[in-house]
């Protein structure tokens, strides 16, 4: 006995309801091309994952309905099971329904609501309590989304209702380490019901998530029989007989630092386009940090779509410059230096009564910040193109970045990227075609915002900053377990303080695409008035 099982991997867009649709119909279309009987899609594929609070508007729901309605009547020829969201009263069910000759055959409601790291599906949805089976050309197939398989129970409920294949919608964002987790994940489900496993998953960019695709089929036996590409869209047809799928296209997997920049690619590419912002523009200095933010937007979108502007200020040396000079040249895009030391004399004169007598600063040098981030934002506002920051996860975390200066912007590409990452993107990057130079690369970081000023002045070396934020801001562990590691308690006690204390600035930073397993967003929800101090 043969199904034929396609797997779209779709790029949807959030409330795009005739799109989402379109999309759908469109990769039906060349899936019963190829003899598909049915066509999986991703998780709330009609509306786009995550809705959030459109999810509490009756007029959204509605009009999620009124779409679902008229997709009904237009699958020709295959069934197609669809994510989407339904209402039945008060209650609102994360559903999955299949479409086939003209009908609604049956919908599915997804059981475990998680409510950890980036989700809240608890705020918005309803648990099922019952099982899916769809009877195809006389194979059972059980019915998952996402989160039931992260856990017992949802996908033994299907197999005790007579499920011969588990079919698993997900829209399930990227970070670090995801892709091997979830084949992990679901070869646990297997072992407790030995069914085998047709995961599809989402791919595209919604504001700071990445979804990564990847999807993918297992056999009973918890085999990779199919692999799907991570960061695109992808169509594939697996073929089960008597219940196990025969072996397919398997994607190798990539390097992480050619995962993690992928993400990043796609985030701005996503965020941007989905937005139909006409471009992006960013602050060049001559640093690493600005230096990968823009090999990431050209990638993105285009030289054509990109433009660097370097602000020079008396601090700024000759080898950012020369470098910026370089690296723009070869990008191919368009580059243009604007020097900020005449607003730099015109504040120093407006605020010379009132600094009377008071020795020089840090005030001083965020001037510097904030003079180059009024010009971004009016080249931004008079062209439309919208200004991509350059700030990385180690700043971000100890707040060594500047309110309306360096933090001003619509996007923040690297936020989730802490310094130590930065390098080795970089490097990566490099290894494609040479286009950050040396020099920008191996040269000590700085803000360049007083003569002779390195990070390092201010901050601990960087494979120690991020060593502590990363045990102390992802996972969690304890300021004494920290030291006990080795790490010098001096150390660990200023960087927990700093981070502490920097939570009012992150909470005014733009959105940034997130790769770790928690970055600042959505998964870090920290008060900003907070007396708590950890006992060291």
């Amino acid at each position: 006995m043969s199904l034929k099982i396609a797997i779209a991997q779709i790029n949807t867009t959030v409330g795009d309801f005739t799109g989402n649709a379109a999309r759908i119909l469109d990769f039906a279309e060349r899936a019963r091309q190829q003899g598909a009987d049915l066509l999986l899609t991703p998780e709330l594929a009609l509306c786009g994952y995550p809705p959030e609070d459109l999810l509490l508007r009756e007029d959204f729901c509605v009009a999620c309905e009124r779409e679902l309605d008229a997709l009904v009547a237009r699958v020709q020829g295959i069934a197609v099971l669809v994510g989407h969201p339904e209402r039945r009263g008060e209650r609102c069910y994360n559903a999955a329904t299949l479409l086939s000759d003209g009908e609604r055959v049956a919908t599915y409601y997804k059981q475990r609501l998680p409510s950890y790291e980036v989700f809240d599906e608890e705020r918005y949805f309803d648990s099922g309590q019952y099982p899916c089976v769809l009877t195809l050309k006389g194979v059972r197939c059980g019915v998952n989304i996402c989160a039931d398989v992260w856990e017992a129970g949802a996908a033994d409920l299907a197999r005790e209702a007579g499920a011969e294949i588990l079919l698993v919608l997900n829209a399930s964002p990227y970070h670090i380490g995801k892709r091997e987790r979830r084949t992990e994940v679901l070869r646990q489900r297997i072992a407790s019901t030995r069914l085998p496993v047709v995961y599809a998953n989402l791919a595209g960019g919604q504001d700071e998530l990445v979804f990564d695709g990847g999807s993918f089929v297992l056999d009973s036996h918890g085999t990779l029989c199919c692999q799907l590409p991570q960061f695109e869209e992808a169509l594939a047809v697996v073929e089960f007989v008597d219940g196990q799928p025969l072996a397919g296209d398997i994607v190798p997997a990539q390097c992480i630092e050619a995962e993690v920049y992928q993400a990043l690619v796609l985030g701005v590419r996503d965020y941007l386009g989905k937005n139909a912002f006409p471009g992006a523009i960013i602050g060049l200095s001559g640093g690493i940090d600005s230096a990968l933010t823009l090999c990431i937007a050209v990638d993105a979108l285009g030289a054509d779509r990109v433009r660097a502007v370097m602000m020079p200020s008396p601090y700024t040396a000759d080898i950012s410059v020369s470098e910026s000079r370089e690296m723009v040249r070869l990008l191919g895009i368009r580059y243009d230096e604007i020097a900020i030391e005449p607003a730099m004399q015109t504040f120093a004169g407006m605020l010379e009564e009132q600094f009377a007598g008071l020795p020089a600063d840090t005030t001083e040098e965020n001037l510097q910040a904030r003079i180059r981030g009024m010009i971004l934002m009016a080249l931004s506002n008079k062209t439309g193109s919208l200004v991509l920051t350059t700030g990385n996860k180690s700043e971000m975390a100890v707040g060594y970045c500047t309110l309306y200066g360096d933090m001003a912007g619509g996007f923040a590409v690297i936020k989730d990227i802490a310094k130590t990452w930065v390098y080795r993107l970089s490097r990566w990057r490099n290894t494609r075609s040479t286009v950050i130079p040396e020099l920008i690369i191996s040269r000590p970081p700085s803000a360049e915002l007083k003569a002779g000023q390195t990070d390092q002045d201010s901050l601990p070396p960087y494979d120690v900053l991020d060593a502590i934020v990363e045990a102390y801001m992802e996972k969690d562990v304890s300021p004494r377990e920290i030291i006990a590691r080795g790490y010098a308690e001096a150390d660990v006690r200023r960087v927990v303080q700093l981070l502490k204390i920097s939570e009012y600035k992150r909470r005014q930073a733009p959105v940034g695409i997130r790769v770790t397993q928690r970055g600042f967003g959505k998964d870090w929800r920290y008060p900003i008035t907070n007396r708590y101090r950890d006992p060291f």
